[in-house]
């Protein structure tokens, strides 16, 4: 079972940029598809970016220009930057690949 752990959420305001990073352990083998969900209050969670073992990205239509998704396959890291953020964009932000997730990270843009 692959353990997920993030970090680097927090409060930032409109306009601002925040890095978020995961890192994948307990599992010996290659991970596949990483991905960035989120949820905020009282919707459900989504899509935010994934990214493939070779580096095939796929983002959320909102978030296309704004935010990266780049991954490490030596490290068994995934990262998120996010510039530009927008008060839509506060919500629990969670790691995931293929069955597994991480326990989340809040992000609030608010001023």
């Amino acid at each position: 079972q692959v353990q997920l752990v993030e970090s680097g959420g927090g409060l930032v305001q409109p306009g601002g940029s925040l890095r978020l990073s995961c890192t994948a352990s307990g599992r010996m083998i290659r991970l596949g598809v990483m991905g960035w969900y989120r949820q905020a209050p009282g919707k459900e969670r989504e899509l935010v970016a994934s990214i493939s073992r070779l580096g095939n990205t796929n983002y959320a239509d909102s978030v296309k220009g704004r935010f990266t998704i780049s991954r490490d396959n030596i490290k068994d890291t995934v990262s998120l930057q996010m510039n530009s953020l927008k008060p839509e964009d506060t919500a629990i932000y969670y790691c995931n690949e293929g069955v597994n997730w991480g326990q989340g990270t809040q992000v609030t843009v608010s001023s």
